[in-house]
């Protein structure tokens, strides 16, 4: 197999979660990089507009719940010339510990979007991915897919689950010349993370390191301090790291 070169400046991406955050952030810099066209998704294209002002029209607005097979078949019908796939929409909404929870409602939901959803995704533009070769598939995943932290453990869970599935993906593809790249941040400067008191990662840091390994070749990417020191720390000892993330 011979792997091609991949410029940011002839793709056409699409990317999940764009209204904000790191999404959002894709969306710009794909665009200030020259992107020939980025589909930016939201499940609602209304809150898609305040970035659209600001963007030349090389960036259009799809609308798509990645919980919805319905939505996605309409969004791979519409974006067939995709050959950089994002997935990055998620959720956070189980918090606090397992044990403590009074339903499970939320870790539901976060398996629906931060699982299965990325996994339709992926079923749905595979054949797409591969038909535009070269191509790339991002999955914007967390450094609690290695480690947990307890008061995010269904968060956790749910990541763990897209980064064993983004392994599985990537030794599938990767016959097809489809780079599968699974971004790990620690906590992300977004509103997501807003009510964290640790150290932050900007959004612009994530989105360059995981641009830049679209060309360098890089599969895995820590962006962060913080993801780095826990990466560390895990291979190190993940033993004394769990004791020391106890309660966090």
């Amino acid at each position: 197999m011979i792997v091609t070169t991949m410029n940011i400046s002839d793709t056409v991406a699409l990317v999940t979660g764009a209204n904000r955050g790191i999404g959002r952030t894709f969306v710009e810099q794909l665009a200030a990089a020259g992107a020939k066209r980025v589909y930016a998704a939201a499940r609602d294209t209304a809150s898609l507009e305040p970035l659209l002002r600001d963007l030349p029209r090389t960036v259009v607005p799809l609308r798509l719940d990645v919980t919805d097979n319905a939505s996605i078949d309409a969004a791979a019908g519409i974006a067939s010339d995709v050959n950089l796939l994002v997935n990055n929409a998620g959720v956070v909404s189980a918090l606090g510990p397992v044990t403590a929870l009074a339903d499970l409602d939320g870790a539901r939901r976060e398996m629906e979007t931060n699982y299965f959803g990325l996994l339709e995704m992926t079923r749905a533009f595979a054949p797409i991915l591969a038909k535009n070769e070269p191509s790339a598939l991002i999955n914007v995943l967390s450094i609690t897919s290695i480690i947990s932290f307890p008061r995010i453990a269904t968060y956790s869970a749910s990541k763990s689950a897209a980064l064993a599935a983004t392994r599985a993906i990537r030794a599938e593809l990767k016959p097809k010349n489809v780079r599968v790249i699974a971004v790990m941040p620690g906590f992300v400067d977004t509103d997501m993370a807003r009510t964290v008191e640790q150290p932050k990662v900007a959004t612009a840091d994530v989105v360059r390191a995981a641009l830049r390994a679209i060309e360098d070749g890089t599969e895995d990417v820590y962006p962060g301090e913080q993801a780095q020191t826990l990466l560390g720390a895990f291979f190190n000892d993940h033993k004394a790291l769990e004791r020391e993330l106890a309660g966090t």
